[in-house]
């Protein structure tokens, strides 16, 4: 039985681009092109460096 992996959103993916305007903070994807939520889960999640290393350290499976 596999695991859910709890890091699989997109504020932990490589292709998450926040950027703070006026009126508070924004998140884009720049794979998909458009905005996003830091919570989100989308089959292209590709992790960032560090979320690789924590998953490995914690035996997750990488979707």
């Amino acid at each position: 039985m596999l695991k859910k992996n709890q890091y699989h959103a997109c504020a932990t993916c490589v292709n998450f681009v926040p950027t703070r305007k006026d009126k508070g903070m924004v998140y884009f994807c720049s794979r998909l092109g458009y905005e996003t939520k830091t919570d989100y889960v989308f089959n292209c999640w590709e992790p960032k460096e560090n979320i690789i290393k924590l998953i490995k350290k914690q035996g997750l499976e990488k979707d």
